[in-house]
């Protein structure tokens, strides 16, 4: 390794990548494992930095794991054509703009069952009936929640389990 090699924590704060993550992404396989001190510490140098980068800055964009393979793999070819970059990409606008479709027809549904909700200290209440009723047939959007959820074949090690799904 050389001496400009730094440990996990380091690079996680280099990176912005938490050493959790760094480490699901070396154990499926998405980044190389790092080189080892003799001791057993990973070591990661100015490349490994890099491509945590990269990974980073893919996942913030809502790129999945299977993309982000793919794009790591595409950035490492320099014979690759762009033209495959490209249609990663839009195929990712694609799909967001799909979930943003989905989202706001969630949102117009809440805001119309709200408003015909008194809001006051009667029990009745059309939000809780609605729910109750499960309407399978009510036009709310994709009916797997994948705006809601992670993309299929996703799993984040960090997810918490609160409600709003934090990183």
């Amino acid at each position: 390794m050389s001496a400009g090699a730094v440990t996990i924590g380091e690079a996680a704060r280099a990176t912005g990548v938490s050493a959790k993550m760094i480490r699901y992404y070396e154990e499926t396989g998405l980044l190389a494992p790092a080189g080892r001190t003799a001791g057993g510490y990973r070591l990661y140098t100015a490349a490994d930095l890099h491509a945590l980068r990269f990974v980073r800055r893919a996942r913030d964009l809502g790129f999945t794991l299977e993309d982000i393979r793919a794009l790591l793999a595409l950035w490492h070819d320099r014979a690759r054509a762009s033209a495959q970059v490209r249609r990663l990409a839009l195929d990712h606008v694609a799909d967001l703009r799909r979930r943003i479709d989905a989202l706001e027809g969630m949102a117009r549904i809440l805001e119309d069952l709200a408003a015909h909700c008194g809001g006051d200290a009667r029990p009745d209440c059309p939000i809780l009936d609605d729910l109750a009723a499960g309407r399978p047939d009510a036009p709310s959007g994709p009916q797997d929640a994948s705006a809601a959820t992670p993309r299929q074949g996703e799993h984040d090690p960090e997810a918490s389990p609160s409600p709003r799904g934090e990183r």
